[in-house]
């Protein structure tokens, strides 16, 4: 029997679990006080609250950290990498620590796993599908500009998750065998055509690529937004903040309250309807796009994440792109069970444990 702790820190809980294999015997959703957090500077000053959390939990429980033989984490953001199940190590600790590629309280995770690791004596510091994970291949990486080459950065853990979910329970096939699109619908919206069980197509969702979503602007027009950059209004944070912050349903409607939202087109708020409709018009468009990547063989079309909920952003989804594949809805999220999942077929055998090296002089 394995004994595998799950990790996933968000941006004031952590979701923790203790698993004996894939079987969850104790679940929880730690909420850390917001005054702390807002206390804290960076995602790393956060340290020692995070881990206090943990073996606080690990105590409550009567759980000793020398008996784990795992700790799984949501990874954080480092150089592109495949997918799969790695081992934490220094090299990927630093550079997420560096916010070099990006900066997310995930980010701390790989942090902690490793450092609870050590002291356990015992426990291998893993993490499956990084936010990073990018399985692109070579023609979806041009983008017209040379010093600018298209990456993937999307919620890949669940992504897969759910993707795999679909193949392996509901269809009971090989995920390998199904040409699929996801579309995760979050605070971003990413959609991804997957084909022999790799993401070949994806956007940089946490930048701004593909459709608007709560507080993110999709692809703009080129032109005008250079032109805000340089019109003085911004400064360089000012203007990340702006287009990941500031942008999407935020900038239109004031709020990202998917709930507040529906309620004022309840009650006949006409700019609230067209928004939310101009935002499923954007992400039907962008399905259309990911269904020429598959050449047209699209097995199935997934809306996953909190936003598959909404009858609306649903029907107002499928009734565009019905006729390219069936439209499946899978709301939620399958991320702890993904962790653990990753964790126990690397500690098995039955999936393999990839080592993490970065790239010369990108440590």
């Amino acid at each position: 029997m394995k004994k595998i702790l799950v990790i996933n820190f968000g941006s004031t809980s952590t979701k923790i679990a203790y698993c004996e294999d894939t079987e969850f015997r104790i679940r929880e959703n730690l909420s850390h006080d917001v005054e702390k957090i807002r206390a804290c500077p960076t995602f790393n000053d956060q340290y020692d609250l995070r881990k206090e959390a943990i073996l606080d939990f690990l105590s409550r429980h009567g759980l000793r950290l020398d008996e784990l033989d795992a700790i799984a984490t949501r990874g954080g953001q480092t150089e592109p990498i495949v997918g799969g199940t790695y081992r934490v190590n220094d090299a990927m600790v630093e550079q997420t620590r560096s916010g070099k590629y990006g900066n997310h309280v995930c980010n701390l995770g790989s942090r902690v796993a490793l450092d609870l690791c050590r002291e356990s004596g015992r426990a291998i510091p893993l993490t499956t599908d990084t936010p990073t994970t990018d399985e692109m291949e070579p023609l979806a990486r041009y983008s017209g500009l040379k010093e600018i080459p298209r990456v993937s950065c999307v919620q890949a853990l669940n992504t897969k998750a759910m993707a795999r979910y679909y193949a392996e329970q509901v269809r009971k096939v090989p995920f390998a065998s199904l040409n699929l699109i996801t579309v995760m619908l979050g605070g971003g919206i990413g959609v991804v055509a997957i084909r022999d069980g790799r993401m070949i197509d994806a956007p940089d969702a946490l930048e701004g690529e593909g459709p608007f979503s709560n507080n993110r602007c999709c692809t703009v027009p080129i032109g005008a937004l250079v032109k805000l950059c340089y019109s003085g209004k911004y400064d360089l944070p000012g203007m990340l903040r702006h287009i990941n912050g500031e942008a999407g349903l935020m900038a239109y409607l004031g709020t990202t309250d998917i709930r507040a939202i529906m309620k004022r087109i309840d009650e006949g708020d006409e700019t609230a309807r067209e928004v939310m409709e101009a935002m499923c018009y954007q992400t039907a468009k962008e399905i259309g796009a990911m269904s020429t990547v598959l050449k047209g063989k699209v097995d199935a079309i997934l809306l996953i994440g909190g936003m598959a909920n909404v009858p609306f952003i649903v029907d107002h989804i499928r009734e565009r792109v019905a006729h390219l594949g069936p439209v499946e809805v899978l709301p939620g999220e399958r991320e702890m069970e993904a962790l653990a999942e990753g964790a126990y077929g690397g500690l098995t055998g039955q999936t393999p444990i990839l080592e993490f090296v970065p790239r010369e002089g990108n440590v």
